[in-house]
Protein backbone atom coordinates (compact mmCIF):
# COMPACT_ATOMS: atom_id res chain seq x y z
CA UNK A 1 0.00 0.00 0.00
CA UNK A 2 1.00 3.16 -1.11
CA UNK A 3 1.30 6.28 1.69
CA UNK A 4 1.34 10.15 0.80
CA UNK A 5 4.26 12.36 1.72
CA UNK A 6 1.90 13.42 4.88
CA UNK A 7 -0.69 12.40 6.85
CA UNK A 8 -3.47 15.36 6.82
CA UNK A 9 -4.92 17.09 9.79
CA UNK A 10 -1.59 15.65 12.36
CA UNK A 11 -0.34 18.57 14.32
CA UNK A 12 3.20 19.84 15.22
CA UNK A 13 6.20 18.34 15.74
CA UNK A 14 5.03 15.53 14.94
CA UNK A 15 3.47 16.63 11.72
CA UNK A 16 6.26 18.23 10.29
CA UNK A 17 8.98 15.24 11.06
CA UNK A 18 6.23 12.96 9.11
CA UNK A 19 6.56 15.61 6.35
CA UNK A 20 10.38 14.90 6.05
CA UNK A 21 10.86 11.12 6.61
CA UNK A 22 9.03 10.00 3.34
CA UNK A 23 10.68 12.76 1.36
CA UNK A 24 13.95 11.60 2.75
CA UNK A 25 13.28 7.92 1.03
CA UNK A 26 12.50 9.04 -2.15
CA UNK A 27 15.23 8.87 -5.21
CA UNK A 28 18.00 11.89 -5.53
CA UNK A 29 18.37 14.49 -3.92
CA UNK A 30 17.26 13.48 -0.60
CA UNK A 31 16.47 15.70 2.50
CA UNK A 32 19.34 15.48 4.60
CA UNK A 33 18.31 15.61 8.37
CA UNK A 34 19.43 18.87 9.07
CA UNK A 35 16.25 19.82 7.20
CA UNK A 36 14.48 17.37 9.24
CA UNK A 37 15.05 18.70 12.55
CA UNK A 38 14.93 22.22 11.03
CA UNK A 39 10.99 20.97 10.34
CA UNK A 40 10.75 20.30 14.07
CA UNK A 41 12.15 23.42 15.43
CA UNK A 42 9.65 25.26 13.20
CA UNK A 43 6.82 23.12 14.71
CA UNK A 44 7.82 24.22 18.03
CA UNK A 45 7.32 27.12 16.78
CA UNK A 46 3.70 27.14 16.10
CA UNK A 47 1.57 28.95 17.89
CA UNK A 48 0.33 32.19 15.99
CA UNK A 49 -0.70 32.92 12.65
CA UNK A 50 1.15 30.82 9.96
CA UNK A 51 4.61 30.73 12.56
CA UNK A 52 5.06 34.50 11.90
CA UNK A 53 5.94 35.04 15.41
CA UNK A 54 7.69 32.40 17.81
CA UNK A 55 5.17 31.11 20.59
CA UNK A 56 6.10 32.31 24.23
CA UNK A 57 9.31 30.21 25.77
CA UNK A 58 10.03 28.82 22.42
CA UNK A 59 12.39 30.02 19.93
CA UNK A 60 13.15 33.59 19.13
CA UNK A 61 12.18 35.13 15.40
CA UNK A 62 14.59 34.91 13.38
CA UNK A 63 16.21 38.32 11.86
CA UNK A 64 15.45 37.30 8.14
CA UNK A 65 13.13 37.37 5.51
CA UNK A 66 12.90 36.08 1.77
CA UNK A 67 11.54 37.40 -1.62
CA UNK A 68 11.82 36.67 -5.36
CA UNK A 69 10.77 32.71 -4.59
CA UNK A 70 10.22 31.12 -7.65
CA UNK A 71 9.44 27.41 -8.13
CA UNK A 72 10.63 25.36 -11.06
CA UNK A 73 11.18 28.65 -12.68
CA UNK A 74 7.38 29.75 -12.73
CA UNK A 75 6.42 26.78 -14.79
CA UNK A 76 3.80 24.42 -13.52
CA UNK A 77 5.45 20.97 -11.79
CA UNK A 78 4.95 18.46 -14.85
CA UNK A 79 5.35 14.52 -12.91
CA UNK A 80 4.83 11.35 -14.57
CA UNK A 81 4.60 7.80 -13.24
CA UNK A 82 8.21 6.42 -12.34
CA UNK A 83 11.02 9.02 -12.98
CA UNK A 84 11.58 11.44 -10.04
CA UNK A 85 10.99 15.27 -10.91
CA UNK A 86 14.11 17.60 -9.72
CA UNK A 87 12.72 21.20 -9.06
CA UNK A 88 14.77 23.46 -8.62
CA UNK A 89 13.72 26.30 -6.07
CA UNK A 90 15.59 29.77 -5.71
CA UNK A 91 14.94 33.22 -3.29
CA UNK A 92 16.69 35.77 -1.54
CA UNK A 93 17.08 35.86 1.95
CA UNK A 94 17.51 39.35 3.49
CA UNK A 95 19.02 39.27 7.07
CA UNK A 96 21.00 41.34 9.61
CA UNK A 97 24.18 41.75 10.02
CA UNK A 98 24.40 39.01 13.16
CA UNK A 99 22.52 36.32 11.65
CA UNK A 100 25.49 33.86 10.25
CA UNK A 101 23.50 32.13 7.21
CA UNK A 102 26.68 30.44 6.47
CA UNK A 103 27.04 28.60 9.66
CA UNK A 104 27.14 24.71 9.82
CA UNK A 105 24.18 24.77 11.85
CA UNK A 106 21.98 27.11 9.80
CA UNK A 107 19.32 25.87 7.69
CA UNK A 108 17.00 27.69 4.65
CA UNK A 109 14.73 25.61 3.03
CA UNK A 110 11.20 25.45 1.10
CA UNK A 111 8.24 23.30 0.91
CA UNK A 112 5.96 22.45 -1.87
CA UNK A 113 2.18 21.57 -0.10
CA UNK A 114 -1.29 20.83 -1.30
CA UNK A 115 -3.50 22.12 2.04
CA UNK A 116 -4.37 25.00 4.37
CA UNK A 117 -0.97 26.30 5.46
CA UNK A 118 2.65 25.19 5.56
CA UNK A 119 2.32 22.11 8.20
CA UNK A 120 -1.37 21.66 8.04
CA UNK A 121 -1.12 19.88 4.17
CA UNK A 122 -2.48 16.72 2.06
CA UNK A 123 0.79 16.40 0.42
CA UNK A 124 4.09 18.29 0.70
CA UNK A 125 7.34 17.59 -0.31
CA UNK A 126 10.41 19.19 1.35
CA UNK A 127 13.70 20.72 -1.04
CA UNK A 128 17.05 20.36 0.39
CA UNK A 129 19.17 22.64 2.31
CA UNK A 130 19.62 25.73 0.30
CA UNK A 131 23.25 27.23 -1.38
CA UNK A 132 23.22 30.57 -0.55
CA UNK A 133 26.01 33.05 -2.23
CA UNK A 134 26.23 36.87 -0.87
CA UNK A 135 25.31 39.82 -2.78
CA UNK A 136 26.26 41.97 -0.14
CA UNK A 137 26.80 41.78 4.08
CA UNK A 138 23.12 41.18 4.40
CA UNK A 139 21.63 39.82 0.90
CA UNK A 140 22.15 36.81 -0.25
CA UNK A 141 20.93 34.62 -3.30
CA UNK A 142 20.12 30.83 -2.56
CA UNK A 143 19.00 27.75 -4.42
CA UNK A 144 18.10 24.58 -3.38
CA UNK A 145 15.94 21.52 -5.34
CA UNK A 146 12.69 19.69 -4.12
CA UNK A 147 12.67 15.66 -5.15
CA UNK A 148 9.22 14.98 -6.19
CA UNK A 149 8.89 11.48 -6.56
CA UNK A 150 5.41 10.01 -8.08
CA UNK A 151 5.06 7.27 -5.57
CA UNK A 152 4.16 10.18 -3.11
CA UNK A 153 1.29 11.64 -5.15
CA UNK A 154 -2.42 10.25 -6.09
CA UNK A 155 -4.45 11.98 -8.86
CA UNK A 156 -6.18 14.61 -6.23
CA UNK A 157 -3.29 15.98 -6.25
CA UNK A 158 -2.91 17.62 -9.94
CA UNK A 159 -4.17 20.67 -8.73
CA UNK A 160 -3.19 23.81 -7.01
CA UNK A 161 0.12 23.82 -4.36
CA UNK A 162 1.81 26.40 -2.57
CA UNK A 163 5.47 26.89 -1.34
CA UNK A 164 6.32 27.86 2.05
CA UNK A 165 9.86 28.91 2.83
CA UNK A 166 11.42 28.94 6.29
CA UNK A 167 14.54 29.30 7.78
CA UNK A 168 16.59 28.12 11.41
CA UNK A 169 19.46 28.90 12.67
CA UNK A 170 20.23 26.60 16.00
CA UNK A 171 23.09 28.95 17.24
CA UNK A 172 25.34 25.89 18.72
CA UNK A 173 22.68 23.75 19.76
CA UNK A 174 22.15 20.30 19.54
CA UNK A 175 19.60 20.25 16.81
CA UNK A 176 18.15 16.66 18.11
CA UNK A 177 17.56 18.33 21.58
CA UNK A 178 17.81 22.23 21.59
CA UNK A 179 16.77 24.28 24.18
CA UNK A 180 14.56 26.70 22.00
CA UNK A 181 15.36 29.75 23.91
CA UNK A 182 18.66 29.77 21.82
CA UNK A 183 17.18 28.71 18.57
CA UNK A 184 15.81 31.13 15.54
CA UNK A 185 13.04 30.88 13.60
CA UNK A 186 11.65 32.41 10.33
CA UNK A 187 8.73 31.14 7.96
CA UNK A 188 6.93 32.80 5.24
CA UNK A 189 3.76 31.41 3.99
CA UNK A 190 2.31 31.27 1.43
CA UNK A 191 5.19 32.52 -0.80
CA UNK A 192 3.38 31.93 -4.54
CA UNK A 193 1.32 29.33 -5.76
CA UNK A 194 1.50 27.33 -9.07
CA UNK A 195 -0.26 23.47 -10.03
CA UNK A 196 1.28 20.04 -10.04
CA UNK A 197 0.31 18.32 -13.29
CA UNK A 198 0.00 14.70 -14.60
CA UNK A 199 2.71 13.96 -17.67
CA UNK A 200 0.63 12.87 -20.95
CA UNK A 201 2.15 11.21 -23.83
CA UNK A 202 0.63 11.78 -27.44
CA UNK A 203 1.65 9.50 -30.63
CA UNK A 204 1.00 9.60 -34.45
CA UNK A 205 0.83 7.47 -37.40
CA UNK A 206 0.35 8.46 -40.92
CA UNK A 207 -0.93 5.51 -43.50
CA UNK A 208 -0.57 4.25 -46.23
CA UNK A 209 3.15 5.34 -46.53
CA UNK A 210 3.61 6.67 -49.97
CA UNK A 211 0.22 7.41 -51.25
CA UNK A 212 -1.22 8.50 -53.96
CA UNK A 213 -1.76 12.38 -54.94
CA UNK A 214 -5.75 12.72 -53.50
CA UNK A 215 -6.36 9.14 -52.25
CA UNK A 216 -7.09 8.97 -48.48
CA UNK A 217 -4.23 9.45 -45.67
CA UNK A 218 -5.65 7.77 -42.02
CA UNK A 219 -3.90 9.49 -39.48
CA UNK A 220 -4.44 7.87 -35.81
CA UNK A 221 -3.05 8.02 -32.58
CA UNK A 222 -3.57 8.16 -29.04
CA UNK A 223 -3.44 10.40 -25.99
CA UNK A 224 -2.63 9.42 -22.04
CA UNK A 225 -1.44 10.46 -19.05
CA UNK A 226 0.11 9.63 -15.91
CA UNK A 227 -2.68 8.25 -13.51
CA UNK A 228 -0.52 8.47 -10.42
CA UNK A 229 -3.19 6.09 -8.14
CA UNK A 230 -1.66 3.01 -9.98
CA UNK A 231 1.89 4.46 -11.37
CA UNK A 232 0.55 3.63 -14.90
CA UNK A 233 0.10 5.57 -18.13
CA UNK A 234 -3.59 5.48 -19.19
CA UNK A 235 -5.73 6.70 -22.22
CA UNK A 236 -7.36 10.40 -21.82
CA UNK A 237 -11.05 10.52 -23.40
CA UNK A 238 -12.84 12.87 -24.85
CA UNK A 239 -10.07 15.47 -24.98
CA UNK A 240 -10.12 18.30 -27.97
CA UNK A 241 -6.75 17.51 -30.20
CA UNK A 242 -5.49 19.65 -33.24
CA UNK A 243 -4.03 17.62 -36.08
CA UNK A 244 -1.41 19.76 -37.70
CA UNK A 245 0.49 19.89 -41.04
CA UNK A 246 3.71 20.38 -41.81
CA UNK A 247 5.01 21.00 -45.63
CA UNK A 248 8.01 19.49 -46.24
CA UNK A 249 11.24 22.21 -46.41
CA UNK A 250 9.83 24.26 -44.06
CA UNK A 251 9.63 24.72 -40.73
CA UNK A 252 5.58 25.94 -39.60
CA UNK A 253 2.87 23.89 -38.62
CA UNK A 254 -0.41 24.78 -39.29
CA UNK A 255 -3.85 23.55 -37.97
CA UNK A 256 -5.57 21.11 -40.54
CA UNK A 257 -8.63 20.03 -38.17
CA UNK A 258 -9.81 19.47 -34.62
CA UNK A 259 -10.63 15.75 -33.07
CA UNK A 260 -11.86 14.57 -29.45
CA UNK A 261 -9.97 11.14 -28.27
CA UNK A 262 -12.41 8.42 -27.59
CA UNK A 263 -13.14 7.13 -24.25
CA UNK A 264 -9.82 5.24 -24.42
CA UNK A 265 -7.69 8.14 -25.71
CA UNK A 266 -7.75 7.00 -29.26
CA UNK A 267 -7.75 9.09 -32.22
CA UNK A 268 -8.36 8.86 -35.67
CA UNK A 269 -9.16 10.99 -38.54
CA UNK A 270 -8.80 11.13 -42.27
CA UNK A 271 -7.64 13.78 -44.56
CA UNK A 272 -6.88 13.85 -48.56
CA UNK A 273 -3.03 13.07 -49.81
CA UNK A 274 -1.98 16.94 -51.95
CA UNK A 275 1.68 17.20 -51.28
CA UNK A 276 4.56 15.85 -49.40
CA UNK A 277 5.07 16.59 -45.70
CA UNK A 278 4.34 15.62 -41.86
CA UNK A 279 1.27 15.06 -39.58
CA UNK A 280 1.15 15.24 -36.17
CA UNK A 281 -1.33 15.78 -33.32
CA UNK A 282 -0.87 18.60 -30.63
CA UNK A 283 -2.75 18.86 -27.08
CA UNK A 284 -3.05 21.75 -25.10
CA UNK A 285 -3.49 20.16 -21.86
CA UNK A 286 -5.93 21.31 -19.27
CA UNK A 287 -5.50 22.32 -15.47
CA UNK A 288 -4.56 18.97 -14.50
CA UNK A 289 -2.54 17.44 -17.63
CA UNK A 290 -0.24 18.89 -19.02
CA UNK A 291 0.04 20.09 -22.85
CA UNK A 292 2.05 17.80 -25.73
CA UNK A 293 2.84 18.06 -29.02
CA UNK A 294 3.81 14.45 -30.82
CA UNK A 295 6.72 14.70 -33.55
CA UNK A 296 5.53 14.60 -37.13
CA UNK A 297 5.04 11.88 -38.80
CA UNK A 298 6.19 12.17 -42.71
CA UNK A 299 3.84 10.84 -45.92
CA UNK A 300 5.38 10.97 -49.18
CA UNK A 301 3.04 11.81 -51.56
CA UNK A 302 3.43 10.33 -55.33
Amino acid sequence: MRIRATVAAVTGALALSAVAAPVATAAEPKVPANVAAALDAVAAADGTSAFATAAAGASYVLDASFSNVKVNSGKNVVVGTTATVKVPVSFTLTHGADVDIHAADFVAAVQLYRGESFGDSFSDFTSSDATCTDSSATVASCKATVAIDPFYLFNDDAASWKAAAFAVAYNGEDPDDPDLDKVGVVVKDPTNSFRFQRLSQLTVNAAPEPVKKGKTITITGKLTHANWDNSRYVGYGNQSVVLQFRKKGTTNYTNVKGIKTKTTGNLKTTVKASIDGYYRFQFKGTTATAPVTVAGDYVDVK
